[in-house]
């Protein structure tokens, strides 16, 4: 018994503990299995989340071709904000979304995949500056013309003016086009004929991928090969195929990347090098002749890049100017608003909490990813629903803030110099200083800036007028009159060195001609600028190499517009004593009244559509600068 009682004692004894083991294994698993949750963000959705309806996983629950619902609140997509809040979460591998991707294009991924960690999420201190506000790549990306390339309707409204222009070239204007504004659908069939844009439809099986413009993949995936040579522009740019994304940080963490979306960080220091962005933003095309026939005469299009490396800005040279900066320096500052520069961790995990693994790094650029493109950032917000735009309101105002303040700050500047009187006349000089790193405006050819200059006698009289506009943003002659040149077929207006009456404005500009000289607004036809004016860098010189792609035309007799700025002389009658009261504002648009006008006599689907946007949008320019004087002068 005795035995008995022992051994009885030594089972119940070691069945105890069989049981505490038991439990503390459970105890440790459980505890195990909430960490992971923690530390990668990654469980299975469960049950609940299946049963409320939700795809799990699913990070681009929306149709590409609808916009937020009235619930939709805060930063980046719907779908991306359940994620940072811990809903779910789960690694490609278990049939999220990017299975449906990989059937077309296994390399690539949505920008919405990317906001699983790369979002604002208020549970981490991940992606904000040091006063705590936001920098999370997704959410600023957003709203960016870069996310927005496929959906742009000013660019589909373009494109589809061009191929009724021109319906012979459609399947070249359709490669080339869709190569930089929907590149992630840029290696499948063009659309059938008869049809623009068709990969763009809701009913296409590229149309997220499409839709999703230069969305984070497209850019992190972007090799160095064939940089800054004309082999990689216009499009030229070539992307790895293994599912590896580059970025500026050496020795990153690879894990939680590969675990839920697929892809492995690398450290990839040409991501941060001007020549990068130059595979889109210089465009050189080929001329066809007004009666469609392919030319072999190249044209610069767009050139911000060889402008840019033909300035002081150049950071590629061997000792580099204090002025270089890369375009990334401007475009994606690694400083916070107040000038401060920025340490952050580079992700928080799909739960939203912080890794906690991860420490910040610096430099740290702000995906922001701004120009001067005001009026269409207004008008994509103003038109999010019809256009599919999951942005919310309050991202497109900051993006809209970040615009106006680069233009009011980091473009140009005007000075009004001494005034000289010369018999009955004041002579005035206003100077135009170019602050960027590239020519002012740069790139697409409806851009425009131009000088308003008034003056006014002692006692209020008006001598001069030059540079006003109405509410449609048209420039204004005599007497309140639009100037001929606002309109479709108007004569253009010439560069000046001298201005003296109300007709004669200032307009930095390009006019592009045809291979018969004549003035086009069809980019297929552009064969060379017959006016370019637009404000040269510091630095530019015409013997660099870059000199022929980028000098001016039209300015030839002018001594007063050199690198970096111009002078223009305005003339008004010396009507009494001084003083002499002068106002000088510098205006921009990004979209001139002459581009629209050209553009709305082509009829198509396209055009109507961005003309009815365009027709109810804000058209007042955005001013740069302004001065004001009062001119006491002084004789020869």
């Amino acid at each position: 018994m005795g035995s008995n009682s022992d051994a009885g004692d030594g089972r119940s004894s070691a069945g105890a503990v069989g049981a505490g083991d038991r439990l503390w294994l459970a105890t440790s698993l459980a505890m195990l299995a909430a960490t992971l949750v923690w530390f990668f963000g990654y469980a299975d959705p469960g049950a609940s989340t299946r049963q409320a309806g939700a795809e799990p996983g699913h990070l681009r629950g929306l149709d590409p071709n609808a916009g937020f619902s009235a619930t939709d609140l805060g930063s980046g997509s719907a779908a991306a904000r359940e994620l940072a809040t811990g809903v779910g979460g789960q690694s490609p591998a278990e049939g999220d979304a990017s299975v449906a991707e990989s059937a077309v294009a296994p390399h690539f991924m949505v920008g919405e995949r990317c906001g699983l960690c790369h979002a604002e999420s208020t549970r981490a201190q991940a992606m904000r500056d040091a006063g705590g506000e936001s920098v999370a790549p997704f959410d600023l990306w957003s709203t960016s013309m870069m996310a927005q390339s496929a959906r742009d309707p000013y660019w589909r409204a373009v494109l589809s003016a061009e191929v009724a222009l021109h319906p012979g070239q459609k399947a070249h204007l359709e490669e080339v086009c869709t190569r930089c504004h929907a590149p992630m659908a840029g290696e499948v069939e063009t659309s059938p004929a008869g049809q623009v844009l068709a990969f763009l439809q809701p009913t296409s099986p590229h149309a997220d991928l499409a839709l999703d413009g230069v969305s984070c993949v497209v850019c992190h995936q972007m090799t160095d090969a064939n940089f800054g040579t004309a082999a990689s522009f216009t499009g030229g740019f070539e992307l790895n195929r293994d599912a590896v994304l580059y970025g500026p940080h050496a020795d990153p963490v690879t894990m939680p990347m590969q675990r839920h979306v697929g892809y492995t960080p690398a450290f990839g220091p040409h991501v941060n090098q001007s020549a990068m962005c130059a595979t889109c933003h210089t465009v050189i095309t080929t001329a066809v002749t007004p009666d469609g026939t392919m030319t072999d005469q190249p044209f610069h299009e767009q050139a911000p890049y060889l402008e840019w490396r033909n300035s002081v800005f150049n950071n590629e040279v061997p000792t580099p100017a204090a002025e270089a900066r890369s375009c990334q320096g401007c475009h994606m500052p690694t400083t916070d608003e107040q000038g401060q520069p920025i340490a952050t961790a580079l992700a928080h995990n799909p739960g939203g909490r912080d890794f906690p693994f991860l420490e910040p790094r610096q430099p740290y650029g702000r995906h922001t990813l701004v120009g001067g493109n005001a009026f269409m950032t207004r008008l994509l917000r103003d038109n999010a629903e019809e256009l599919g735009i999951a942005a919310p309101q309050a991202a497109f105002d900051a993006s809209l803030t970040a615009i106006q303040r680069m233009l009011q700050r980091e473009t140009a500047r005007v000075s009004i110099g001494a005034a000289v009187r010369e018999s009955d006349q004041w002579q005035i000089p206003v100077t135009v200083s170019n602050l960027c790193g590239h020519k002012f405006p740069t790139a697409y050819p409806s851009r425009r800036a131009w000088l308003q200059v008034e003056v006014w006698a002692a006692d209020g009289t008006l001598l001069l007028a030059s540079g006003r506009v109405n509410d449609q943003g048209q420039l204004l002659g005599a007497g309140g009159q639009v100037l001929p040149s606002e309109f479709s077929g108007g004569q253009v207006l010439p560069h000046f060195d001298r201005i003296f009456e109300s007709q004669q404005v200032q307009v930095y500009e390009t006019v592009m001609g045809d291979t018969d000289g004549q003035p086009t607004f069809s980019l297929l036809e552009g064969a060379a600028f017959l006016k370019d004016n637009r404000l040269l860098p510091l630095g530019w010189r015409a013997e660099h190499a870059d000199g022929p792609a980028t000098q001016p035309a039209g300015v030839v007799a002018d001594d007063n517009f050199t690198a970096g700025q111009d002078r223009v002389l305005y003339q008004v009658p010396a009507a009494g004593p001084p003083p002499h009261r002068i106002e000088v504002s510098l205006y921009f648009q990004s979209i001139s009244p002459r581009h629209a006008a050209e553009l709305f006599v082509h009829d198509t689907p396209e055009v109507a559509a961005f003309q009815r946007m365009y027709s109810r949008a804000d058209h007042q320019p955005e001013r740069i600068d302004h001065q004001v004087k009062t001119l006491v002068g002084r004789s020869p």
